[in-house]
């Protein structure tokens, strides 16, 4: 009898601790590859942008802001698209930093709210990419959204090769 009470104890522990580990792993993926299905661009013949696996996906908030740190590499274009579901609207900001001095290299409230950057990197380096979703969002009449709900943003990041400029070396 106290061999079956151990066990059955045992089977509820177990059974418990998988049921949180279950809405763990569901929390954690619930925008997981938001990024990849709706930050894509169209891309243009001949194009050769490749996914960058440092791109990420959230659940944010109107007023709430996040940072990552990713590197950039010497040599390399890359081009960020920032997206999010209509309850978070359509004015998301973000900035990009050095991340060793700290210093502005863009601010998108600066180029008309864009939501898609690129960029060439002379060095490689460090940096810090902060987004920030204000309050107010834009509000579709028929979404039944309201503005605190949380929903999924996206930042996707492409790179490619820098093409060589000017004249070829002989």
């Amino acid at each position: 009898m106290k061999k079956l009470s151990i066990i059955i104890v045992l089977i509820s522990i177990s059974t418990s601790f998988a049921q949180k580990k279950r809405e763990l792993v569901s929390q954690a993926t619930v925008c997981g590859q938001f990024h990849k299905k709706y930050c894509k661009l169209d891309k243009e013949k001949g194009e050769k942008w490749e996914y960058n696996s440092q791109s990420r996906s959230g659940l944010f908030s109107q007023g709430m802001n996040s940072k990552i740190r990713c590197v950039i590499y010497k040599g390399m274009d890359y081009r960020m698209t920032l997206c999010a579901e209509t309850a978070l609207g359509d004015k998301l900001n973000f900035k990009i930093y050095d991340a060793k001095t700290n210093e502005l290299l863009f601010d998108n409230a600066s180029a008309e709210n864009t939501q898609v950057f690129e960029f060439q990197s002379a060095t490689t380096r460090p940096i810090i990419i902060e987004v920030f979703v204000p309050e107010g969002a834009t509000e579709s009449d028929n979404s039944g959204l309201k503005a605190k709900d949380a929903a999924c943003l996206g930042l996707l990041i492409e790179h490619k090769k820098t093409d060589i400029q000017g004249f070829s070396k002989y």
